[in-house]
């Protein structure tokens, strides 16, 4: 069967929302057909150009923003915090591995999640599962659960503005260098890693400093003032996903203009599943989820139907084991991939398979274990001889207190105090700091040893 942006409506389908009335959708994803691009090709195909480089190990993939973006929230700061604290993370990676770091943020387009069941049940009463806002509203009642197409069409609009305010910090000044300390923000300064990111900030600065010195600059060169910063979120509505599919004229090919990258979840990622269909089929660069249940030769199966042709850049693997599991799981399936020839950026996913729950009640993520996830995703890489090349995570630049543990030593007790996510647990500032500190000094260790090496 030859693919088509809507061949995907032939293939049996999971997580799918159960909408009441067909016509009332149809007419929504209509709409949504007529509207513009969120994105653009050109961006996808630059997205891909860079990706391709981490596959070579010349470059690393930082991955990160909300667990699911929501309609009450969306407000100008939070937007600007989570794109500083993505800047700060950067910054330290590349001052600590020497490489170039290509941001993706899981934002302007992160509406729905998967569930582990359609209902729930809260004090005897079962209702619909919350499927993230763009589906239904998280308030427990029935009015609220049902479905809506409409809110695709809210979901849209937020997107549109959380990209053109993201585009204005990316290209408007704000990324500057000499903004560094800047970044810095408030309960962030404060923590042990805010303290160890100043230093790193004053040696930039002296370099910075030395620049201007000579001539260079973000005044003579405006592009050091600017940085590339792209969207991305799982393509799990597949209508909405559908109706912002355009054919470039550039080149010919399908894009789907929701995001510049899109990824399958650990749920969705059946074969011969609609989630695959859909996204063999459009150009973009395409991340997978790869949980334990994944099989070698399973993946080489996927690999075939969504980079036929081997492209590097094309496919990002996201491992998400949990921490006590990544030996029994990773090593394999490197190995396999290694063995046929194909061409992946290898990234970690240390939140998903380190939920757990805390006396409590609260649903949260022990940062020790996170960190311990990406220490053994990048000591296996290490031992195969691979790029340990990204990281893909869920955070936010709030202040919250969601994920126990860290220099901040957030305790079950403080999780009450700060705790505002509309799904799972986020990594505050602080505690993204921390992870990215610890990744920059395995890349540099890495670089290390392989310069001894040589």
């Amino acid at each position: 069967m030859s693919w088509t942006p809507k061949s995907w409506r032939e293939f049996p389908i999971k997580q799918v929302p159960a909408y009441e009335d067909a016509k009332q959708l149809a007419e929504v994803e209509a709409r949504l057909a007529s509207f513009p691009p969120l994105v653009f090709a050109g961006e996808a195909r630059n997205l891909k150009a860079q990706l391709a480089e981490v596959c070579e190990g010349r470059a690393f993939l930082l991955q990160g923003g909300d667990c699911a973006e929501s309609f009450a929230e969306h407000h100008a700061d939070n937007i600007r915090d989570t794109f500083r604290v993505m800047l700060q993370m950067s910054v330290v990676l590349t001052f600590g591995a020497k490489l170039p770091v290509i941001k993706v943020g899981r934002m302007a387009g992160q509406f729905a999640k998967p569930r582990s069941a359609d209902t729930e049940t809260i004090d005897g009463v079962e209702l619909p599962s919350y499927r993230g806002d763009i589906i239904n509203g998280i308030e427990f009642d029935a009015a609220s659960r049902v479905p809506d197409p409409e809110r695709q069409i809210s979901a849209y609009r937020q997107a549109a503005s959380t990209l053109n305010l993201l585009r204005a910090f990316a290209k408007g000044g704000y990324a500057d260098l000499t903004e560094v300390h800047r970044w810095n923000q408030g309960f962030v300064a404060d923590s042990p890693q805010g303290a160890r990111y100043e230093e790193m900030a004053g040696q930039i600065d002296e370099a910075m400093a030395f620049m201007a010195a000579c001539g260079v600059s973000s005044a003579t060169s405006p592009q050091m003032g600017m940085v590339d910063f792209y969207t991305s979120h799982e393509a799990l509505l597949l209508g909405y996903e559908e109706a912002l599919t355009r054919l470039d004229s550039t080149s010919g090919e399908h894009y789907d203009t929701s995001a510049h990258m899109l990824w399958i979840g650990d749920r969705t990622r059946q074969p011969d599943g609609a989630h695959v269909e859909f996204l063999s089929g459009v150009k973009n660069p395409i991340g997978m989820k790869c949980g334990p249940s994944l099989q070698p030769d399973e993946l080489i199966t996927l690999l075939d139907k969504l980079n036929p042709e081997n492209e590097a850049g094309r496919i990002t693997l996201i491992a998400r084991f949990g921490h006590d599991n990544v030996e029994n799981h990773l090593p394999q399936l490197i190995r396999k991939v290694e063995s046929e020839g194909r061409k992946v950026v290898w990234s970690c996913d240390p939140m998903h398979g380190n939920t757990i729950k805390a006396s409590n009640g609260y649903k949260t993520r022990p940062v020790d274990r996170i960190l311990t996830e990406v220490q053994r995703f990048m000591g296996v890489h290490q031992a195969e001889g691979t790029h340990a090349g990204g990281i893909h995570f869920e955070m936010t630049g709030q202040n919250v207190t969601e994920c126990l543990g860290g220099a901040q030593a957030i305790s079950e007790e403080d999780l009450s105090s700060r705790y505002h996510t509309h799904c799972d647990p986020r990594l505050n500032g602080s505690q993204a700091l921390e992870l990215a500190f610890l990744i920059a000094e395995g890349l540099g260790e890495n670089r290390n040893e392989i310069a001894k090496s040589a």
